[in-house]
């Protein structure tokens, strides 16, 4: 998910909770424990600085969202509200830190980006490709419950759990809408991928068999829709390419599937489920 949608998760949770007998102290370490828990798992984007082998793809979302990981950050975030705010119910804090973690790396399984959500056990990119980016569902629950509440507060954690448990019927209907569209189309191709749509319950499905690639538009009410056919040379030695542009390694590793690009200016992979407008921006390639 995106960085605001991050936010509105941990705003979320903590008003989720019942604070009604809390100090301000507790309520400061609250808030460091829910935001900051929210966020933690994308400390992942520093390493961006010091990446010379094109190896970012894999890092970003890799170990740091592991839910391994999960208890590291919780004691982390924990040891530092108990710094700063001298609270004394770290096991509390614990526990809320690691719902919010643990929410934040979930939740990034479920868009086409995935996660390394297993690592360093599995180094495999976990992704379902059912929940958008940014999704508006998500979003208007969230606000929606904010701005409520800022009118009616009493019992104000109940709205917000409410909010929680609307998100979590929107993922599973998302999901299984999702899983059978999938389902449906495996039988049709050798390899299958999602991307969930910004429009709720619209999902684009790309199918490869052999070397050509289907992207289409579908969901379960209406008939599907056609967009792209794309080719690939799969024939292509990319030992050069993996050579010259490191990144375009980490691609073809971190995709389900590449489409290989080989003509009389370029050799280049790229990955379809972001192929719009006749590119796709996850490209890797050297010019001839």
């Amino acid at each position: 998910m995106d960085t605001v949608t991050h936010t509105f998760f941990g705003m979320t949770l903590y008003g989720a909770i019942d604070k009604s007998n809390d100090s301000k102290a507790m309520k400061k370490s609250l808030i460091v424990a829910t935001i900051g828990g929210s966020q933690i798992p994308d400390i992942d984007v520093v390493s961006s600085l010091w990446d010379t082998e094109g190896l970012y793809q894999m890092w970003h979302r890799g170990i740091t969202h592991s839910i391994l990981m999960v208890p590291v950050w919780a004691l982390i975030l924990t040891m530092l509200c108990v710094l700063l705010f001298k609270v004394k119910d770290y096991k509390r804090l614990f526990f809320i830190s690691s719902i919010a973690v643990f929410i934040h790396s979930t939740s990034d399984l479920f868009n086409a980006w995935g996660t390394g959500y297993f690592e360093p056990l599995s180094d495999t990119r976990v992704t379902f490709g059912v929940i958008p980016i940014v999704d508006i569902v998500y979003l208007l629950i969230m606000f929606t419950t904010i701005i409520i509440t800022r009118f009616k507060k009493e019992n104000s954690y109940k709205k917000f759990r409410l909010a929680w448990g609307l998100m979590a019927l929107h993922v599973l209907i998302q999901s299984l809408q999702g899983f059978i569209l999938y389902k449906d189309y495996e039988k049709d191709y050798d390899q299958v991928a999602l991307s969930a749509s910004f429009i709720p319950w619209n999902y684009t499905v790309i199918g490869k068999n052999a070397n050509v690639i289907d992207i289409i538009d579908d969901t379960l009410f209406i008939k599907p829709k056609h967009i792209h056919t794309l080719h690939s040379k799969e024939d292509t030695n990319l030992e050069v390419l993996f050579e010259m542009n490191p990144a375009a390694k980490t691609l073809y590793q971190w995709s389900p599937f590449v489409v290989v690009v080989d003509d009389d200016e370029r050799i280049g992979i790229y990955d379809p489920r972001f192929y719009m407008n006749g590119e796709s921006f996850l490209f890797e390639y050297v010019e001839k």
